[in-house]
């Protein structure tokens, strides 16, 4: 019987570092342009413009809780056992204009929280210390000068910047966008992020698996990753180990997507088809590289553009726990760049190591780790939390990636870090670090 052929795998990959690797994918990725959306639909993008107050905020005086509008000399002295007596000559809702002439000397407007202050207003004396009168009403307290009343444009003036473009669009900043009458504002829009994962030996979720078949993990793990990030996700079916498959697969997409994000297919084995596909789809119009990374998990990376759109394409190695930590690495300062945030990276904190691990010499490590509250009963000293290692060094082991919120960053030229030293550690359950 003769051997099967290989299938063809492109020349050697370069090595290169973390940083020349994540350099060369920034160089090709550029903030999306903003689009007008809603408040509302704005939440957790980021500002594409400085945001210019077009009225007072508040937008005139009003009063700051339910009570009774007086001028000062009116309820000088009053006090328990002592009250002032007023005439009330006017009631002010909310929503309502002031009286016409202002308060009137010797008398008290009943107002409510937000109403206009009429004019000649000093203070508004709360209901609790009155008797809560409606024709007349006693106040048993005298207010400060200018207690209780919100002055127009003391919290935003109108024509001041009052957010500026990179502004992450909070819940708080929708408040305050409504507040200020913005209908509309610009914000760099999500991008539109293509997932595919590559391999005959995988079988969708919810599907029985065949003898030598495994459910396909990445494929939702790097779509939930992405989302989370702030992107909209599409999932292509997976795609078989056949020559020309992947050009299929992903040719239709390359009119709407913002990144096409592979994995698997990018090793040295003879059935990694995922090279020559790509290589083949970018022809004239586009460029693919592939590179060895220093780095454990995830050696084996590409990236490039294909079509006349230079659709940004990344390649992560197929094996799980090497696709997510390569997608914290790699992916994730990429879609934030698209997104327009201007802080790229995970956050890092240094941590108390609980355990001796050893790495591999020439490749910084990215090591699971669960990062947990310092030691009370630590000696004295610098309150550094601890970071627990989880698993093993393998790179299939899902269990103790999904028992993980830190990776362990242990530099190319460490090979061994002991129990008690102080390690840097990339922090992974904060969305907007």
């Amino acid at each position: 019987m003769t051997a099967a052929a290989p299938f063809p795998t492109p020349g050697r990959s370069v090595v290169r570092s973390v940083e020349q690797h994540l350099a060369a994918l920034l160089a090709q990725a550029r903030p999306l342009a903003p689009a007008a959306l809603t408040p509302w639909e704005a939440l957790g993008l980021v500002l594409g413009e400085d945001v210019v107050a077009d009225l007072d905020l508040p937008p005139f005086d009003n009063s700051a809780m339910d009570g009774y509008a007086v001028r000062l000399a009116d309820v000088a002295g009053a006090a328990e056992g002592s009250p002032v007596v007023l005439q009330v000559r006017a009631d002010v809702a909310a929503g309502s204009a002031a009286p016409e002439g202002g308060l009137v000397p010797g008398c008290a407007a009943r107002i409510m929280t937000g109403a206009p202050v009429p004019e000649g207003t000093q203070a508004v004396v709360p209901v609790e210390w009155t008797d809560g009168g409606t024709d007349r009403v006693e106040v048993r307290q005298e207010p400060r000068p200018a207690a209780n009343i919100r002055r127009r444009g003391e919290d935003v003036a109108r024509g001041a910047t009052v957010l500026s473009a990179g502004t992450v669009v909070t819940p708080a900043v929708v408040g305050l966008l409504a507040g200020i009458g913005r209908g509309e504002v610009l914000v760099h829009r999500r991008p539109h992020v293509v997932v595919v994962s590559t391999g005959s030996e995988l079988v969708d979720p919810g599907e029985e698996a065949g003898p030598a078949q495994i459910h396909d993990a990445n494929r939702p793990m790097l779509a939930a990753a992405a989302s989370a990030t702030g992107a909209r996700v599409t999932l292509v079916p997976i795609v078989r180990d056949e020559p020309g498959a992947l050009v299929t697969a992903i040719q239709g997409h390359l009119d709407g997507a913002d990144l096409i994000l592979t994995s698997a297919g990018v090793s040295e084995g003879a059935y990694d088809v995922v090279k020559a596909d790509l290589l083949a789809l970018a022809g004239d119009d586009g460029h693919v590289e592939f590179s060895a990374v220093a780095m454990q998990p995830g050696k084996p990376q590409g990236h490039g553009w294909l079509g006349p759109r230079r659709v940004p394409v990344i390649t992560l190695p197929g094996n799980p726990v090497s696709a997510y930590v390569s997608f914290q690495v790699f992916v994730r300062p990429v879609l934030r760049r698209l997104l327009g945030h201007p802080g790229l990276l995970r956050r890092t904190v240094r941590a108390v190591l609980t355990a001796d691990v050893r790495s591999p010499a020439g490749r910084r490590q990215y090591l699971r780790a669960r990062l947990e509250p310092a030691d009370p009963t630590a000696a004295a000293g610098p309150a550094h939390p601890r970071v627990v290692p989880v698993g093993g060094p393998g790179s299939h082991l899902l269990g103790s990636l999904a028992r993980s919120n830190a990776l362990v960053v242990i530099a190319e030229d460490t090979v061994a870090v002991m129990a008690g030293e102080v390690v840097e550690v990339m922090v992974l359950e904060e969305e907007n670090a």
